[in-house]
Order: C-alpha cells, then sequence, then structure tokens
C-alpha cells in the first residue's frame, strides 16, 4: 500500500459511526443537535470554510472539523476560496494572509508553538472566525477546542480563545506486552496487534490518535517498563515505525521502554556497562537505527534497578550514569530520556518510601539536560491516597515528570467507578515548599519554579480491546481527565468532570449536576471502603485485587501488606516520624514539623506517618477504632448513593451503557462491604474492641476472607511494578 493510499485509508475508514452507544467514540461524539434554534446560532457562525495551507495535520484537521460538523447539522460545511462573511478560517500564521494577521499579532504573543488561537474577526466589516497558530499541530489542537466548544453548547459568536499546553511531554505509558497481555489492564487485551504489523493498520490506531490529540496528548510509550530487549530488533522497529506513520498526523510521537540489558540480549555483547565504550556505542548505534526509519522518534523510557529489572547498579554504577549514557545516544537525533524514579530493593532495610529519594536527591542538578526522572505521584506505589512524593521537593535542578496510573491497580480494576483527576489534582495542589510556601507539585512539574526547559507528565494507560477501549464506561473519564491536567495542571477536576459527561452522555443539566457531583465524590468512597485515615497497600497478594491486609509470607518483606500497617495490640500505623522510620525528613521542614505530631498531622495521612493506639481519641471525640470502622461504613453507604444516583439517571442515558454501569455499580457495592467487613475482622483480633453498633453483622468470618482465591485476576503478569 503506497503511503498516499494508507493515508486516504485511515482518514476515512474510521469506524466510530459504527459504534454508537457502545462508548467507543469515546468523549468525540458528534451527535445531531436538535434544538433548533441552536443549531442555527451555530451555522450562523460557520457558513463555510476558508483553508490556508497544506499538510498531513491540517488534513485531518480539517476533516475532523467536517465530521463534526456534519454529525452536529446533518450537512457538509461549504468549502470557499475566500473569506466571506462569517467564514471558518483555518491556517497556521505562516499561511493566514497578511491581511488577517494584525487582528491576531497580540494572541500570538501569548501562545508557545502547539499553542492556538481561536477568534472572531473582522477583516474590514467582514466577520469571521479563525483558528490559527505557529504551527500545524497547534492548529489541530484548536480545531479539536471548537469543536469541544460546540460539544459544550458554548456561545461562540464573539468567542475569544487562546492556549497553549503548560507542559511539553504528555505522554501514555502503556504496559502491554509483546504477546498482547498488558499488565495491570483491565480492558482486554493489547490494542497492538504486534503479530499483523506492519501490514495491517487498524482503524481503531486511528481513533486512538485522534482522541489522544482531542485532549493534547503528543506522545505515546507502546511498551511495558518491564521491558523486552525484542522490541528494539529490526522485525520490531519495522512494526514501531507503521503505529509511528499512523499516529504523526496527530501530532502524536512514539516512545519505547529500553531492557537496560539489551546490548547483551539482543546485541552480541558480554556487558551492558554504561560505562563500557561498547556498550556506549552500541546504544548510539541503536538509536541511529531507530531514526533512520522514524526520523521524530520520542525516545525511551527505562525502568532500571527495580524488582528484578537489569540496571546500571549491577555494574556499580549510578542511575546518572546510566541516563546520562542513554541521553547522549538519542541527543542527536533530539530525543529524550524518562528514566524512572521508582526504585526499591529487598536488600536494603531502609523504609520503602525512602529508597527513590534515597537513591537520586544525591545526583540532583547531575543528568543530562534531555534527561526527564519520572517520578510517581506518591512514595509507594498508587495508592488509593498517598501523600505527595518527597522528590518533588527536593531536586530543584533536575526536571522530575510526573507519573499518574489511569488504570486501576489498587482501586478496584475496571470494576470501580473512581474519578481519578479528583486524585490527581489533590498531588498536583500539594505544597512542597520547595522554594517556601505556595510552591506547588504543579509548578515543579511545569518548570515554573526554577525555569525548566524540559518537562513532562505520564499517565499509564488504561486502554485495552474493550469495545468501549477502558472497560467500564466511566474509566473514560479518567483517561480525559489526565490528558487535561497534562495540557494543563491547573485545571479544575470538577470543570473537567463537567466537560467529560456532556460530551460524553448529555447536555442535561439535571444529569450533569448529579453525575459530576457522584464523580466529585467516588475517589474518596473508595479511599473509604479499601484505606482510609492513611492505610495503605493492604490489597491481597500479585494481583492487588481486594483486600489482604494478613498477608505476610511473601518473599519480600516490602510486598507484604502487614509490613506497611504494623497492626499490633497496641494500635496500627507506619511510623514515619523521628522516633520510627524517619521518612518525614525528606520533606521541608514546615511539612516535616506539621506531620510529626499525632494531632497535626491530617486525619487523610494519620496512619501512614504514626502508629496510633486503638484508643486513641481523635478530633470527633471517638477512638481511633470507631472511626476507622466509621470510615469503612462510610464508604458503602457512598457507593449506596452511586447506586441511587445512578438508577434516576435512567432517561438520560442509552440502554447498554446504563445497563453496564448499573451492573458495575453493584459489584463495587458487594466489593465495598466485602473491604470493610474483611479488613474490621482481621484489625479486630489486634484492637480487641467491639465492632460498633453502626456496623451490619459481617456475612462470613474472617477465616472464610483470608480463605478466598482469584488464581486468574486480570492484569497479571510475570513481573510486577
Amino acid at each position: 500500500m503506497t503511503k498516499a493510499v494508507s493515508f486516504i485509508f485511515l482518514l476515512f475508514i474510521s469506524p466510530f459511526a459504527l459504534h454508537a452507544q457502545t462508548g467507543y467514540d469515546l468523549w468525540l461524539q458528534y451527535d445531531k443537535i436538535e434544538n433548533e434554534s441552536v443549531k442555527e446560532e451555530y451555522t450562523e457562525q460557520l457558513n463555510n470554510l476558508v483553508l490556508y495551507g497544506s499538510g498531513p495535520t491540517i488534513e485531518v484537521a480539517v476533516s475532523e472539523f467536517k465530521n463534526a460538523y456534519k454529525g452536529f447539522f446533518e450537512g457538509d460545511l461549504p468549502k470557499a476560496l475566500s473569506i466571506q462573511k462569517n467564514s471558518l478560517v483555518i491556517g497556521t500564521r505562516e499561511n493566514l494572509p497578511s491581511y488577517v494577521l494584525p487582528s491576531l499579532n497580540s494572541d500570538f504573543a501569548n501562545i508557545n508553538s502547539e499553542g492556538y488561537i481561536i477568534k472572531k474577526i473582522f477583516i474590514g466589516n467582514t466577520p469571521a472566525t479563525v483558528i490559527t497558530a505557529n504551527t500545524e499541530e497547534g492548529l489541530l489542537y484548536g480545531t479539536f477546542r471548537l469543536i469541544r466548544e460546540i460539544q459544550l453548547r458554548n456561545n461562540i459568536q464573539e468567542i475569544a480563545l487562546s492556549d497553549s499546553p503548560k507542559i511539553q511531554i504528555r505522554v501514555l505509558n502503556h504496559w502491554d506486552n509483546l504477546d498482547r497481555t498488558v499488565e495491570r489492564g483491565y480492558a482486554g487485551f493489547s490494542i497492538w496487534d504486534w503479530h499483523h504489523l506492519p501490514e495491517l493498520i487498524k482503524p481503531e490506531y486511528v481513533d486512538y490518535a485522534r482522541a489522544n490529540a482531542s485532549i493534547g496528548i503528543n506522545g505515546t510509550v507502546l511498551t511495558n517498563v518491564n521491558a523486552s530487549s525484542v522490541v528494539l530488533t529490526s522485525q520490531y522497529i519495522e512494526k514501531v515505525k507503521a503505529l509511528a506513520d499512523v499516529f504523526r498526523p496527530y501530532g502524536i510521537k512514539v516512545y519505547l521502554t529500553a531492557r537496560f540489558s539489551s546490548p547483551i540480549e539482543a546485541g552480541d555483547l558480554e556487558t551492558a556497562d554504561p560505562l563500557d565504550p561498547e556498550v556506549k556505542q552500541w546504544w548510539k548505534d541503536k538509536a541511529d537505527e531507530i531514526y533512520a526509519e522514524i526520523p521524530d522518534f520520542g525516545g525511551f523510557l527505562v525502568k532500571a534497578n527495580s524488582e528484578g529489572q537489569p540496571g546500571p547498579n549491577n555494574y556499580g554504577r549510578s542511575h546518572v550514569d546510566g541516563a546520562n549514557m542513554l541521553a547522549e545516544a538519542v541527543a542527536p537525533h533530539d530525543g529524550i530520556v524518562m528514566w524512572r524514579a521508582f526504585v526499591y530493593s529487598e536488600h536494603d532495610p531502609e523504609d520503602r518510601a525512602k529508597q527513590a529519594y534515597t537513591e537520586f536527591v544525591p545526583f540532583d542538578g547531575q543528568f543530562h539536560d534531555n534527561v526527564l526522572v519520572q517520578v510517581k505521584n506518591g512514595p509507594i506505589d498508587f495508592q488509593p491516597r498517598e501523600p505527595f512524593h518527597p522528590m518533588f521537593g527536593a531536586m530543584p535542578n533536575t526536571p522530575l515528570m510526573m507519573e499518574f496510573q489511569i488504570t486501576q491497580e489498587y482501586l478496584g480494576f475496571s470494576s470501580h467507578l473512581v474519578y481519578l483527576p479528583k486524585m490527581f489534582e489533590e498531588t498536583l495542589d500539594e505544597d512542597t515548599f520547595v522554594q517556601g510556601e505556595g510552591s506547588t507539585v504543579a509548578e515543579v512539574i511545569d518548570g515554573s519554579l526554577a525555569n525548566k526547559k524540559l518537562t513532562g507528565m505520564a499517565g499509564v494507560a488504561n486502554i485495552g480491546t474493550a469495545k468501549n477501549w477502558t472497560e467500564h464506561p466511566f474509566g473514560q473519564a479518567n483517561w480525559y481527565g489526565f490528558g487535561r491536567l497534562a495540557w494543563d495542571p491547573y485545571l479544575d477536576s470538577e470543570e473537567i468532570a463537567e466537560e467529560w459527561l456532556q460530551m460524553t452522555f448529555t447536555n442535561e443539566e439535571e444529569f450533569v449536576n448529579e453525575m459530576t457531583d457522584l464523580l466529585m465524590k467516588s475517589r474518596e468512597a473508595v479511599v473509604n471502603y479499601m484505606t482510609p485515615l492513611g492505610l495503605h497497600h493492604i490489597m491481597d497478594t500479585g494481583h492487588h485485587y481486594g483486600p489482604g491486609p494478613w498477608v505476610d509470607d511473601l518473599g519480600r518483606p516490602e510486598w507484604n501488606p502487614v509490613y506497611y500497617h504494623k497492626a499490633d495490640s497496641i494500635g496500627v500505623g507506619f511510623d514515619r516520624t523521628t522516633s520510627g522510620s524517619d521518612a518525614l525528613a525528606q520533606y521541608a521542614d514546615p511539612i516535616a514539623e506539621k506531620y510529626e505530631s499525632i494531632e497535626t498531622t491530617p486525619e487523610k495521612y494519620l496512619l501512614w506517618f504514626h502508629h496510633v493506639p486503638w484508643d486513641y481519641q481523635m478530633e470527633n471525640g471517638h477512638t481511633l477504632w470507631y472511626n476507622l470502622a466509621a470510615k469503612y461504613q462510610e464508604g458503602v453507604e457512598d457507593v449506596e448513593e452511586m447506586v441511587e444516583t445512578w438508577n434516576n439517571m435512567e432517561e438520560y442515558v442509552d440502554d447498554q451503557r446504563f445497563e453496564k454501569t448499573q451492573m458495575l455499580l453493584q459489584i463495587q457495592l458487594k466489593e465495598a462491604k466485602w473491604w470493610r467487613n474483611a479488613v474490621l475482622l482481621y484489625f479486630q483480633q489486634f484492637s480487641e474492641m467491639e465492632l460498633p453498633e453502626f456496623i451490619p453483622e459481617p456475612e462470613h468470618d474472617l477465616e472464610y476472607y483470608q480463605a478466598l482465591e482469584f488464581p486468574y485476576a486480570p492484569g497479571i503478569s510475570p513481573t510486577w511494578h
């Protein structure tokens, strides 16, 4: 298939219209606007299309708007050769006629290379709406923004919008294996059909790119961080090239995970020592090979010396040695290296929450300019709630890249409705005090605190072969919300929820209001029925499905839930103050001083930082035991309220998505009760206190819950994260 024919195929064989009501079309639903007066208001402002410039990205932008226009208004947007009354004018700054620019020059001063301008202007006495940008990618983002404005039924009569991403590298991390299994994936198999690539280009690849471009995601890491060297072979580089060719018109670069031992496994060397000249040359040659096929290849993501993965420490070298070696290999091609800070060792007796800080902070400022150190939002591992990672407040001279998890590894998988942008926002808003009060995590990762030249945010994807991409219909909101916050980490998660609901379901006010409230409360509900008051990592072993606070027989101490809750006859919780592991010393003084005392530690982090007596009297006058039980019961009641709210939404939702969500909510309610009963029965052995009267009699005894096994729970791979 020639490149031209292939591009036409990609552009016009999108199956969105064939999958109505399955959720396949995500938030890109261009349904007919039924209200005639609303329709007339829009079509009056968009009489025809005038296009300046050409190119693959401009073509997909124009095609997208034409498809949206046809869906909204059931007619074609006429194309004109010159600007007329109420034309829609699309073109980059370079391609627009000179007589259009005077009305836009001041706006261009406010956008960067990926930013856009959407503005109603007058050219003489002729009104026109202009979408423009410095680059074709910006033009594409602006086009999707105008479509969104129509989806949200916003007034475009006097539209004047300009926006730019605040973060440069906005990527999805796919933990997809080459055999199409997905580690911590709960929506089917990998969408990458490696066996049939490069010849078979599936329409899903195009729609994946469209969805990501619509929210400003500009990169995708195709493979699991527990990497395989096979993907770096010539056979697979050809397959990766095919995907890169699909994604390029949508402004999306491809990245690969690099297994550190690849010079041995995919080459013929006897070592992978990053300071060995032959190893350095091997990686440079490999980079040259990749870039010869994929000139805009983004670079490498690396997990090294963590959970058994090979790395520079194997050779007595540091993370700086490993990251800088790879950075030198891709630097001539403007590539980057994203080096994960998720490291801990069974040979290190130090509190696991401290180990990444200990390994990385001493090297602040020593990484090459094209290295981003990728740090999880919290110091343990994507828990329902964690304090922010202390590294965000301790490496002012190193670009730190945020890593959020969109897939719900520790939050009920795709069975539970959990709106994660609320959690993302909570982390981004935290004050690190790195430059005094008001130095938020968001300001660290967008580079504004220290004028960083390279910035990034990654989200571990929740995408699979499920018809609706994410299995749970509301799992799509987490993909959407991640993209919006990666574009602008200062956005309000409630406004994002409202947007997504209107674009995905309906603009009906009652539905949007009720469901926004449900979404905003959903994450706290999960925290309550899983890990309230700072409890963490008490999920069952391996698959992380359901409660397992009793697990104590795993080969590594920090894989056992008992390591984290430390329940005994006195109390429960991990002491991270000066009397314990002193992990608090890794935070700025105002935080450390506040959290050192039980009395001044926020209750949401209480058991994260303190071992608290069961009979400790909390602020409300009740004991810790009473409050712990109350939180678990509150979580169950929260889900009961979610069920009731959703049942009242039936008139606004198609049957298929309504019924599926209804059934999933029943699973969530059942499992919330399971969590409450199992965990309270387990901890009761230590507290030796009666369950408060508001806790219903558990359906089973503790032995029943401890005996449950789930050998085929989804998302398990031979290696863990």
